[in-house]
């Protein structure tokens, strides 16, 4: 038996206690048919367990073990598709979204003292990312930024705040402008700092995709609220918001007008997601950057 990492526990035991109770066999077969050997103590991120291993060959990696969904069956497919600035897939099962990594260093872009060039790393790698297109059979931005659009009708009159349901309003309209044209190009969705980690290949390598096909725009966001406290500690918030963007916009060359609209897309799928969880205002963090840039 093994011990089950308590985040796991806290994320999983409700939705999907049955997956949590294989993780011990999974561990063991995978153990067994790709010849490993359990080389440390085991990890986890939000959603999976993590087991650092040592191949039959005396190559470190690192052994993901994940339920199958919507984010995860395409993982593989993405980063070998990719096959640059990313992490190495040694073996995968598409079946049940097991995957065997590379093993990196234990320091990601988190840990960088200076936030702007942690943010000009991050703008650097999606540029090489981002022409790349997307295989077939990867979910697309078309098909979730409309679900997006036709749920907002439903979810915006349960905030409690007249200026928060208009400000909601007006992000669905601008992803309604943009959704014709919603690109074909391999996104990460979620790529911020704790996702790209040193390694001894070359200095950065992006991990853990939840693979979408579209427009580069929508990798955005999430360098605009990550790594807070030092937008905070910048005594401008709003400046400081803006200035991540911009950076980022330099670096890749992505059009402004098409950043801002498909930025306005991640922060009012956020928004639906929090309101659908419960919350009747706003997260102050994401109101912060929605007004940073759109007020």
């Amino acid at each position: 038996m093994i011990e089950i990492p308590w985040k796991l526990i806290r994320n999983h035991s409700e939705k999907s206690p049955e997956w949590l109770a294989s993780l011990p066999a999974a561990l063991d077969r995978y153990v067994d048919e790709w010849q490993l050997t359990v080389s440390g103590e085991l990890m986890s991120g939000e959603a999976s367990l993590i087991a650092p291993v040592v191949r039959r060959d005396g190559t470190p990696a690192m052994l993901k073990l994940q339920s199958v969904n919507d984010e995860s069956e395409s993982e593989a497919l993405a980063l070998r598709t990719w096959n640059h600035d990313v992490v190495e897939v040694y073996e995968d099962d598409p079946e049940t979204s097991t995957l065997l990594l590379e093993r990196l260093e234990p320091h990601t872009l988190e840990e960088l003292p200076d936030h702007v060039e942690a943010t000009r790393i991050l703008a650097e790698l999606l540029t090489h990312l981002m022409v790349v297109p997307a295989p077939p059979g990867i979910r697309r931005l078309s098909d979730i930024a409309g679900q997006m659009v036709e749920d907002a009708p439903a979810i915006i009159p349960l905030l409690v705040d007249p200026a928060e349901r208009a400000l909601t309003q007006r992000l669905a309209d601008r992803v309604r402008e943009v959704l014709p044209e919603s690109g074909d190009r391999l996104l990460h969705w979620d790529l911020h700092y704790l996702n790209v980690m040193a390694s001894q290949r070359q200095p950065w390598l992006v991990i853990d995709p939840k693979p979408l096909a579209g427009d580069p725009a929508f990798e955005l966001m999430p360098a605009t609220w990550n790594r807070w406290d030092d937008l905070v500690a910048t005594g401008n918030l709003a400046q400081a918001i803006r200035d991540r963007l911009d950076l980022m916009l330099d670096i890749t060359g992505i059009d402004r007008d098409r950043a801002l609209a498909w930025t306005a897309g991640r922060i009012l799928q956020n928004i639906l997601w929090f309101t659908e969880d419960g919350d009747t205002r706003i997260e102050a963090e994401l109101k912060a950057v929605a007004d940073a840039l759109f007020t």
